[in-house]
């Protein structure tokens, strides 16, 4: 791919996604009511509290919250007409609140609020975490050892959230423990069949029969999942220090297979930079960057396995989870209640990663 088409699309989305903007009207709050909830429920809180909105989130709103001695985060269930079961924000602080007992980076859970007579929808406030988001996973301006060490710390940290014992740090029952992949292919499946205000596309309508078609068997192999894995979803310190300070965006996080979960960070490998934070058709090499096989070999030696099994499978079903995202964020637009002032741009993706995902599938070996 041309560098220059390249460096446009990571400039565009990082200018997307970065910063804070004034709060969407239809998004806004009682900030009163919000002052009154931290001062009972956030230790050490003090106002007058200011409220802005975080420019990137497609899903849950995200807003800054200062104050004169603190600053925080709070995720927020979007107001209006929601497909059942999505926009969970208690999943999203509970697991967060479980991993960041063990030392697992993730922002410190202050509180969650599902008394919607208080914002209008349940929410929870968390600590905003300094440091680095990264929108695009050839990481610019750093160097090859650099960008090599960023690869290996976000290899790592995937491979510590799949060592944990669900049971054994209190999530034993944040999901189901087996069926994970054939509970996903019907869940996405359903949902994009459902969201009529979307409408249909041909290579999402292949994809459900061809994924339905060859499901493999369960492994029985279960973890807490994240479910969105990737670099632009994790804040690193600042500089080039490589450390994770904390993994964000858990809302699709449950109890399932490892594997699914990472193919799905995986999948960078197999996508265009012009879709989200794709590598593919870049000369890894050149910048010091791990091949694919390569990368799965450093995880599969963290834990403790030979091979990823089903990876043809897999990379095509986490291919259409995503376009299936997008196909809900294409019926919140239609519906009026998308979250990102950005949310009609991403939707430009989702025919484009259909087509791939049906590529993929295409030339699977099973």
């Amino acid at each position: 791919m041309d560098k220059t088409v390249i460096d446009k699309t990571v400039i565009d989305r990082t200018q997307a996604n970065s910063g804070t903007r004034e709060v969407a009207e239809r998004l806004r709050f009682d900030e009163s009511a919000l002052s009154r909830w931290m001062e009972t429920n956030v230790a050490g809180f003090a106002g007058p509290l200011s409220v802005s909105q975080f420019a990137g989130g497609q899903s849950n709103p995200t807003y800054r919250l200062d104050t004169p001695t603190a600053r925080y985060v709070l995720r927020r269930k979007p107001p209006g007409t929601l497909l059942p079961g999505a926009h969970a924000v208690d999943r999203e602080a509970r697991v967060m609140t479980a991993l960041g007992r063990t030392g697992f980076p993730v922002p410190h859970i202050h509180g969650l609020c599902e008394d919607e007579a208080v914002l209008g929808t349940p929410f929870f406030v968390m600590d905003m975490v300094e440091g680095r988001i990264i929108w695009d996973a050839t990481f610019p301006g750093l160097t090859n050892a650099n960008r090599a060490a960023h690869f290996d710390a976000m290899n790592a940290t995937i491979a510590a959230l799949h060592s944990h014992d669900p049971a054994a740090i209190g999530l034993g029952d944040y999901g189901r423990p087996t069926g994970f992949v054939e509970r996903q292919v019907a869940r996405w499946s359903k949902q994009y069949e459902a969201d009529a205000d979307a409408g249909r596309l041909p290579a999402m309508d292949r994809l459900v029969t061809w994924l339905r078609a060859h499901l493999p068997a369960d492994r029985g192999e279960v973890s807490v999942v994240h479910g969105d894995y990737r670099c632009d979803n994790m804040i690193f310190a600042h500089d080039s220090d490589p450390t994770v300070l904390a993994v964000l965006d858990w809302e699709l996080s449950t109890l399932g297979d490892p594997v699914a979960d990472f193919v799905y960070h995986l999948m960078m490998y197999r996508m265009p930079a012009s879709l989200f934070t794709g590598i593919a058709g870049i000369d890894l090499a050149a910048l010091g960057i791990p091949s694919e096989a390569d990368y799965v070999a450093a995880y599969c030696a963290r834990t403790g396995r030979s091979h990823l099994p089903n990876l043809d499978y897999m990379m095509v079903f986490v291919m259409f989870r995503l376009a299936a995202i997008l196909h809900g964020i294409k019926g919140r637009v239609a519906r009026g209640n998308a979250s990102s002032a950005h949310a009609s741009d991403m939707i430009g993706r989702l025919e484009p990663l259909a087509e791939l995902a049906w590529a993929q599938a295409e030339a699977a070996i099973l």
